[in-house]
Parts: C-alpha cells; sequence; structure tokens
C-alpha cells in the first residue's frame, strides 16, 4: 500500500504557468513536460485551462494536451475553467479535477471572465449540478478557487470578509475542496494565517482548503511555511518558477515546486516526489522558454548533499 505524502502538492506549470508568456508552446512539449512530472511522482497535475483561444491562445491546443495527460493514471488530471461552457468542455474531455476560479476582487473578477461575482457564483451552481447528474463513477472533483485572497493589483487590500463571504458561497454550492490563491504575491505570513483561520472559522472544517502562492515580492516560501502552520496540507507550486495572471499586472512566477519539495522534505516532511528527476524539468523547459522566464534557487544553487544523504 503506498503511503499518502504529508503534503500534496499539485503542479501548475502546464497551465498558470504558461498562459502568460508571449510565445506559444509547442503541443509536444507541454506533453514531455506532463510526462516529465508525472514521471516525477506528482500527484495531480494543473494541466491546461478550457478557454477561447482568441483569450489565451497558449490553450489553442488544450484538447490534444488533455487527451496526453490523462494517459497518466496514477496522476490526478485537472484544468481551470473560467465558466460553464469550459466546464462542459473539460467534464466532456474526461478530466478528474475542475478548478472554477472566482474573484474576491469585483475588479479583477470583470477583468479576468467578464462577469459579476454574483454571475460568476451562478455559474458555479450550474456546473456542480452538470457534475453531479453524470453517474457517481464519472463525477470529477470540484474545486472552488478564490483568486486574489490576499491582494489585487486593480483594486489593492481585498477584504477578509470578501475572502470568507465567497468560500461560504463555494461551500453551499457544493464545493468538495476551495482554494485560496495569492495571485499577485501580495500576501505576507502574518496575512496568510489570518485569512485562513477566518475562511475555517467561516465554512467549518469539513472542507478541504489549498494554497496558491505566488513569489512576487519574494515572500512565497515563507508564505507556504505559515500556511503549513495554519494547517494547509494542500499546495500549488510550478516548476522553475513559472506563471502569471494575464488579467493582473504586476503579477510574478509561482512558487518554485523544486523550491518547495526540497524545504518541506528537509523539514521532514513527505511529499512522495523524487526531486532528482522534477529537476530534469528545466530541460524541457529551457529549449523553448527565454531564460528569463526560468527561475528556482535550486537550480542555481544545486541539490545540497545533505539531502542526498537524507535520501
Amino acid at each position: 500500500m503506498i503511503r499518502e505524502p504529508d503534503v500534496h502538492i499539485c503542479e501548475v506549470a502546464p497551465r498558470d504557468g504558461l498562459q502568460n508568456l508571449d510565445m506559444f508552446v509547442p503541443t509536444e512539449a507541454k506533453c514531455a513536460l506532463i510526462d516529465a512530472i508525472a514521471a516525477a511522482g506528482v500527484r495531480e497535475i494543473d494541466a491546461g485551462s478550457f478557454v477561447p483561444p482568441k483569450v489565451v491562445p497558449q490553450f489553442a491546443d488544450v484538447d490534444a494536451v488533455m487527451a496526453h495527460a490523462l494517459s497518466h493514471q496514477a496522476t490526478r488530471i485537472g484544468a481551470l475553467v473560467p465558466n460553464f461552457k469550459g466546464a462542459e468542455r473539460a467534464i466532456a474531455a474526461g478530466v478528474e479535477n475542475i478548478y472554477f476560479v472566482i474573484s474576491a476582487s469585483e475588479t479583477h473578477n470583470r477583468a479576468n471572465v467578464r462577469r459579476t461575482v454574483a454571475e460568476q457564483v451562478e455559474a458555479f451552481h450550474a456546473v456542480r449540478a452538470a457534475i453531479d447528474a453524470r453517474p457517481a463513477a464519472e463525477r470529477p472533483q470540484l474545486m472552488g478557487a478564490i483568486s486574489t485572497s490576499f491582494g489585487c493589483s486593480l483594486e489593492g487590500d481585498v477584504s477578509e470578509a470578501a475572502v470568507c463571504d465567497l468560500a461560504r458561497r463555494f461551500a453551499e454550492a457544493g464545493a468538495d475542496e476551495i482554494g485560496l490563491a495569492d495571485t499577485v504575491g501580495y500576501a505576507t505570513p502574518t496575512l496568510v494565517k489570518q485569512v485562513v483561520a477566518a475562511v475555517r472559522r467561516e465554512i467549518g472544517p469539513d472542507i478541504t482548503l489549498r494554497l496558491h502562492l505566488h513569489d512576487t515580492l519574494g515572500a512565497g516560501l515563507a508564505n507556504a511555511v505559515a500556511g503549513l502552520e495554519a494547517g494547509i496540507r494542500r499546495f500549488d507550486a510550478a516548476v522553475s518558477g513559472l506563471g502569471g495572471c494575464p488579467f493582473a499586472p504586476g503579477a510574478r512566477g509561482n512558487i518554485v515546486t523544486e523550491d518547495l519539495v526540497f524545504m518541506l522534505e528537509r523539514m521532514g516532511l513527505s511529499t512522495g516526489i523524487d526531486l532528482d528527476r522534477l529537476m530534469l524539468t528545466r530541460e524541457i523547459l529551457a529549449r523553448h522558454i527565454a531564460p528569463k522566464h526560468l527561475t528556482g534557487h535550486l537550480h542555481e544553487a544545486g541539490i545540497p548533499k545533505v539531502l542526498r544523504r537524507a535520501a
């Protein structure tokens, strides 16, 4: 029997990592990246987004990429959807996790999905109903993702009350999980603890929470530790720190998966991820993506001998 890791990491480079690039990454490269991530033992991959190509051209090939990703039986494959139509496409493709995004910032929500928060909540209800209408064995998990949970580059501060209200509406609508996203990287450890605690009080103990952190201001790993101290055991991250939001000015990359795995393992927390194999993803990315987009302290320093001895 395979032991569950202490911390679950969802790799988001194939979706969040690529969506903000100014070049199209070839389909075969995306598939090779997903293969390498799965081979490293990552148990969940956010493999793309079902959005119109005119909005995010990077995902014009999402159907082909998803079909390939779903060949990995040991890894759950997910997709971000901005609306009901996108969810219909994701369900038809057979994805196992659907991430439905609503922003706690009304301004960002309108920029991101061209709808009000209220309209987006109604769409989430419709997605939940569509999933529930399917046979139980064919129902994907449905996560309600709250963008700008810790601040917005368009509005500035986002109130704790707005985040909690949206979390409550997700919970009441039947979300299987709720994600709190630091979309533009404004969070601090103190703020992470405050918002996580407030949301937990709002929705109760039964719904799983996860954190989606960006490293815009260099506080990403510190915020991950704060999340751990607040009880979070599920995180999103991107290999080589790729990432950004086309509709959030100033947004920078996600926390670096390689650095996060190293930190967690050194803290005595298992991730189930083979760090040596995960490091190989840089070779795939470097063939298609400019070096300025690729970050990571572990890539610069190399894997310290202390971890290799522990392994």
